[in-house]
């Protein structure tokens, strides 16, 4: 028998646990699987034959969405139209919620008796709480990576959720096996400079709205008298737009590309500046300090009234404490967020504090005896049976 699993990413972070998630699949199935959908580089490293590239469709804001509004809804419906025609025996879409769930409402409507797995919740949890209860008209089931998660859907009336770990813990052996000094030494850092790593996301809009803060922030820096050596992780397809945004910065600035650079540096960064989002769990499990800073387009700031939870920072919200600083919006800025950067560039309580506070997000991320992509192929397979 071979069994046709229909997935759908839309984003980087997606690609990434779709391979996972592929290979646990066929390490749990005796029977051959076809898969197809929407990926990324690392499902068709596992011979995932992607409908259409996805570089352009991770969009955040309703002015990113609204611009490229036409292009997506095509992109919707190609997507729609392959699932129907291949008639999956179950569809799974993951993460990237603008994209995927216009999919999965449509092909619900279309083949009612069609499994949907949603691998990665929305943020239900920080606001638009309703969705939670209208996606039980077209979600079976709800994969979800944060440990709160689950309670929240109950609370809210939402589809089954279960929480099956964060991806991230099957990485961290990996992780701390990487060697910093090697990749100090291959950049030719100065031993003397602080290092300083800077995340301004993996989204092209959100490269627009935080890269140039960030730049002010390292140079305010620098003229108070810092060293800096600043790293720059960047997704291969955003590299030239990183390099003529950031070629007048007064900072010794390195570019770094792929998995192993991006955590290492994570490890040998003193302090990061950091986009909201899945980064800060990833800085957190390195233990580096951090400040979290955001901003979206105007109409989506005129939203933050519909906020209902007091912090954006998974980190904050899995440790359970408010200790990482965040600045939104008008109070992201170059004199805060250098201000606050200092606070625990510092060996002194603000730095103690967060060092503290991270050791917390390791234990927090597992499921005893299995791996979260473990756990996600049971109940695929489970839903498929």
């Amino acid at each position: 028998m071979t069994l046709k699993i229909f997935m759908v990413a839309g984003e980087p972070s997606g690609d990434a646990l779709g391979a996972k998630l592929i290979d646990a699949l066929r390490a749990l199935s005796k029977d051959h699987i076809d898969f197809s959908g929407i990926g990324g580089e690392h499902m068709a490293a596992r011979g995932f034959q992607s409908i259409f590239p996805f570089s352009d469709l991770a969009v955040i804001g309703p002015l990113a969405i609204l611009y490229k509004l036409p292009h997506l809804v095509r992109r919707v419906y190609q997507t729609i139209n392959r699932a129907i025609q291949i008639k999956p025996h179950i569809v799974i879409i993951i993460d990237s919620p603008e994209f995927t769930h216009p999919i999965a409402k449509r092909i619900r409507k279309r083949y009612p008796n069609i499994p949907i797995i949603v691998y990665v919740s929305p943020t239900v949890w920080a606001w638009r709480p309703g969705r939670a209860r209208k996606m039980r008209s077209y979600v079976d089931h709800v994969m979800a990576l944060l440990p709160f998660e689950p309670d929240v859907y109950a609370r809210l009336k939402g589809p089954l959720c279960t929480y099956v770990g964060h991806p991230l813990i099957e990485r961290q052996n990996w992780i701390q096996s990487l060697e910093p000094v090697k990749l100090a030494a291959r950049l030719k850092l100065d031993p003397d400079a602080i290092p300083i790593l800077l995340l301004p996301g993996s989204r092209e809009s959100e490269i627009a709205q935080l890269l140039k803060v960030f730049g002010d922030t390292v140079s305010k820096l620098h003229g108070y008298g810092y060293k800096l050596e600043v790293l720059l992780p960047a997704v291969s397809h955003l590299r030239d737009k990183i390099i003529e945004r950031t070629d007048d910065w007064p900072v010794s600035l390195h570019i770094l590309e792929g998995e192993t650079d991006k955590f290492t540096a994570f490890r040998l960064a003193h302090v990061a500046l950091a986009a909201s989002g899945t980064v800060t769990l990833e800085l957190g499990i390195t233990g580096t300090p951090m400040v979290v800073a955001y901003r979206v387009d105007k109409v989506a700031s005129m939203f933050r009234f519909l906020m209902t939870t007091d912090t954006v920072v998974l980190a904050n919200l899995v440790i359970g404490e408010r200790v990482i600083p965040e600045f939104l919006q008008e109070d992201c800025h170059e004199n805060a967020l250098a201000d606050a950067l200092i606070s625990i560039i510092k060996n002194g309580p603000a730095r103690q504090a967060q060092l503290l506070a991270l050791e917390k997000i390791a234990d927090s991320l597992v499921v005893p005896n299995v791996t979260p992509s473990e756990k996600a192929a049971q109940i695929i397979m489970d839903s498929i049976k």
